[in-house]
């Protein structure tokens, strides 16, 4: 089951206005009906805030996916910057998950150059050794941490993932593949969002719901719905940017924008990833989404 994949994604410019450049198409093992999901309004819930998308800006950049990486599991925030950009994550975050100080091979781009879920993190081989051990000490026992080495070393501009589905870019060596499969216990598909193969600088995507490149069209996001199982938008972030990896970072209960975000789009974001007066216990969240991957389990 670890072996469907797309070999005909088109290699459409990065910059291209297409809007025809997604060729995946779901298996039937992944059609899964929603209902059959234990709902998370079943269990007793804790009211975590009442705004669940945050504008937050890191030094003058509203690139909050550059410098920040968020799952279900931990938060990585680069060192440095101004503590407030810290500290708003860790309001948000840190009574439920672990908001971790770190930088990949020097440079605070930590977002860019990672990727990961609640399962796994990858790094690229820039990580350092001390750096390696330090995010190995600070992840929960549970989180596998590997290093990788890619030629596309910006692994957050070329994989978009959940918990369950990882898009990559159609170029990623096979062993990373295999790598990502096996670290972040997800199905592999190779894919360009609009055009671009960079899936993950232009996406967004949890459990719950994901945000897609403004030029993506319809059928795409249907296609692309289907194989994550999860809905889509297509929009901006950071007043009309395309670049929706690096303006946002969510995980099934929170989501962080960069400070340019306006109203409209931070409304969008909050009603794409069921956050509008969210009261979902985090860890309930995840202990009912595991019932999906038995079942894809079971269907593959």
């Amino acid at each position: 089951g670890r072996e469907r994949k797309c070999e005909a994604a088109k290699q459409a410019p990065e910059n291209s206005s297409a809007s025809s450049g997604v060729c995946v198409k779901a298996p039937n093992s992944l059609f899964l009906n929603r209902s059959q999901l234990p709902s998370c309004s079943q269990h007793q819930a804790i009211h975590l805030s009442h705004r669940m998308a945050v504008r937050a800006a890191f030094e003058n950049s509203s690139e909050v996916g550059v410098y920040a990486k968020l799952t279900n599991a931990y938060a990585l925030v680069a060192i440095g910057g101004s503590e407030n950009f810290y500290s708003v994550f860790e309001a948000e975050l840190a009574d439920h998950i672990p908001v971790i100080h770190a930088s990949i091979g020097g440079t605070r781009i930590i977002g860019r150059v990672s990727v990961g879920n609640r399962k796994g993190l990858l790094v690229p081989t820039i990580t350092t050794d001390q750096e390696l051990q330090h995010l190995r000490n600070a992840l929960p026992d549970s989180v596998k941490i590997q290093r990788v080495e890619e030629r596309l070393s910006a692994l957050g501009n070329c994989i978009a993932c959940n918990d369950y589905v990882a898009l990559v870019h159609t170029d990623l060596d096979r062993q990373t593949e295999e790598i990502l499969q096996d670290t972040l216990d997800v199905e592999v598909f190779r894919a360009t969002i609009a055009g671009n193969v960079l899936v993950g600088s232009y996406c967004a995507i949890t459990n719950l719901g994901g945000l897609v490149h403004a030029r993506t069209s319809v059928e795409d996001m249907e296609e692309l719905s289907q194989l994550l199982q999860i809905p889509l938008t297509a929009g901006t972030i950071n007043r009309g940017s395309d670049v929706i990896g690096a303006g946002v970072v969510a995980n099934d209960w929170a989501a962080f924008c960069g400070m340019d975000t306006t109203a409209t789009e931070l409304g969008v974001v909050e009603r794409i990833f069921k956050l509008s007066g969210a009261t979902q216990e985090p860890s309930k969240v995840m202990g009912d989404l595991t019932l999906r991957s038995s079942l894809i389990d079971t269907l593959t």
